[in-house]
């Protein structure tokens, strides 16, 4: 998953914003790009992590990728464990209104400082406000968007934000995840083409976007080729030296696409290794190393936290034939029985990973785990 863990997570078939591919960013230059201002995010959503604290926020109300200077970019050395109860009041405190007018609606690690951040709406429906928070000693602190250091770049060709399916705004989906990885920020959502699914590659310092990567894939589940449905989490990983996106859809193909694949746009047909279960929506993952081996660790809707094991994936021909009975096959995996309740996880380190937990009576808690 290369350093940078957490930003490297995510890719839905949906959005890779595509801007070719370089080498490394300079040290120095994605924070020498950025200016000090008011940063006017309309919404916060997915978010992932570059080098020098800088953190990527997806703003899918302003169709908009912006990258922000936290500030926080200096070493830790060993991370600390971090475990607050009831961050979602603690949070609805510090705004002032009810812990039910709070959404949090992502968590990321900084690699760099293992400080947790959070992307917040204060409100519900098209008024709610966006808010970044740091985690600090146990408490949430508001990252202040009045003046600070930063850019941003607007995608093109976006679903219409008056159009709405089953209920839910299209442009919801605009950015569904992020992920940063040598100079490169990925971005998957969905676009207006009539090939919605998409990828496109940032430069980092930015540069226009351009029009991405439509991405196809086989949906064992379902028994058909998709490109409308978005990539809902993912992560790079390389497969023999060679980087890829590791996505996973809803009910719930995990699908591998190749980065210069992606990088190149045009149209994308991803490689579908696995079928993880029907009726089910991937939240987030990560991947980690333990005993020598590399695993995902994914947390979902219905399905529990699954621990999937990278062996194999490069041989793994691509499911195409319907795959019924709850929708199971390919890539084998386990389920994490001990972690309940999880809507976001991130990796502190390649033994422990933070998780944000939601209770039946809808306390959310942060905890520091051991990986599984």
């Amino acid at each position: 998953m290369n350093t940078y863990v957490r930003s490297v997570r995510t890719l839905t078939l949906l959005t890779v914003i595509s801007v070719g591919l370089a080498g490394a960013v300079s040290a120095g230059d994605l924070a020498k790009s950025l200016t000090t201002g008011k940063a006017k995010l309309q919404s916060a959503g997915a978010l992932a992590f570059g080098p020098e604290g800088v953190l990527f926020v997806g703003d899918t109300r302003g169709g908009a990728v912006w990258a922000l200077a936290t500030g926080d970019a200096k070493s830790a050395g060993s991370m600390n464990e971090v475990d607050v109860e009831d961050l979602g009041k603690k949070v609805a405190d510090r705004l002032g209104v009810p812990a039910s007018d709070v959404l949090i609606n992502d968590m990321a690690v900084n690699p760099e400082s293992g400080v947790a951040y959070l992307s917040v709406s204060r409100g519900k429906g098209p008024e709610a406000q966006p808010v970044i928070f740091r985690i600090e000693k146990g408490e949430p602190k508001e990252l202040e968007l009045d003046s600070i250091a930063h850019s941003t770049v607007q995608l093109p060709a976006l679903p219409d934000a008056t159009r709405v399916e089953r209920g839910q705004p299209v442009r919801n989906d605009a950015i569904t995840d992020l992920a940063y990885l040598d100079g490169k920020l990925y971005v998957a959502g969905l676009s207006n083409e009539e090939f919605s699914s998409r990828l496109v590659t940032l430069d980092a310092p930015f540069k226009p976007a351009g029009q991405g990567a439509s991405v196809e894939i086989y949906h064992g589940a379902h028994g058909r080729y998709e490109t409308k449905s978005p990539i809902r989490t993912f992560v790079t990983y390389r497969i023999k030296g060679q980087p890829h996106l590791l996505a996973a859809y809803t009910c719930t193909p995990l699908v591998k696409l190749p980065v210069d694949e992606v990088a190149k746009g045009g149209h994308v047909k991803g490689t579908t290794v696995a079928e993880l279960g029907n009726r089910n929506r991937p939240l987030d993952m990560v991947v980690y190393t333990r005993d020598g081996r590399d695993y995902i660790l994914m947390a979902n809707s219905a399905r529990g936290v699954m621990k999937i094991p990278t062996e194999g994936l490069a041989d793994r021909e691509s499911i195409k034939e319907p795959v019924r009975g709850g929708g199971i096959a390919g890539q084998p995996f386990e389920t994490v029985e001990s972690l309940k309740g999880v809507d976001h996880l991130d990796k502190l380190d390649d033994a422990r990973a933070l998780i944000l937990t939601r209770t039946e009576a809808g306390r959310v808690d942060l905890k520091t785990i051991p990986m599984p």
